[in-house]
């Protein structure tokens, strides 16, 4: 407990600094509606781009950035990830801003890559549970359908801004699995044992590879 108020009071100081988030994005102060028009959006256009993105997978990347990373809270999601591996306080500010864009781009070609696997699948967001005027994190829960096959549980965690309504997501749980929890224990080590600017330089290299099926790679 004393470990992770040790990361959070670092974290907080950290984020009061970094330049917001996902500044383009068109706000949403309906959490649940935000997650309708962010799937509707990426995956009609996924749908509809199908002949290029069989000739391209490149293409996905573009939808991503597009359709995706406007609502995702990349900075915190970073800090997440590094949570007590580095000092917070103690690291300069460009070193965390380098990781913060290398660890979106890389998380970019992940979602790209995922995406190689869809084609038209139906995106069903289930109804909120309860009221959201008190909370600041939520979970939003979809399935993804496919004929044929067992429903694809995935659940979305998103956060409220600091100073708004509107939120943004951090994490993606699918089948039960964290995205961040998974990618906060792989690189966590690594950046203890090599140091943030090393693991920054790893994921850039590691964004930069052509996207492709995850079972190719």
């Amino acid at each position: 407990m004393k470990l992770y108020a040790t990361f959070l009071a670092g974290a907080l100081a950290v984020l009061s600094y970094l330049p917001p988030a996902s500044a383009e994005a068109v706000t949403f102060s309906d959490p649940y509606k935000m997650m309708e028009v962010l799937a509707d959006n990426t995956f009609s256009r996924i749908a509809k781009d199908q002949s290029k993105i069989q000739a391209d997978p490149e293409v996905l990347r573009v939808i991503v950035n597009d359709e995706l990373v406007p609502y995702i809270d990349s900075r915190y999601a970073a800090l997440r990830v590094i949570g007590n591996s580095a000092d917070l306080r103690q690291t300069p500010r460009e070193d965390i801003l380098a990781f913060v864009d290398a660890f979106q781009n890389y998380m970019v070609a992940t979602y790209a890559g995922v995406f190689t696997q869809y084609r038209d699948q139906k995106v069903i967001i289930e109804p909120a549970a309860g009221g959201i005027d008190d909370q600041k994190i939520i979970t939003v829960k979809t399935r993804v359908i496919d004929p044929g096959k067992p429903d694809i549980k995935i659940d979305f965690k998103l956060r409220r801004g600091k100073d708004s309504d509107n939120w943004l997501v951090f994490d993606m749980v699918a089948e039960g699995i964290s995205l961040l929890d998974s990618k906060r224990a792989e690189l966590g080590n690594l950046i203890r044992q090599q140091g943030l600017t090393s693991v920054t330089a790893l994921l850039q290299e590691k964004a930069k590879a052509p996207i492709t099926k995850p079972e190719e790679k």
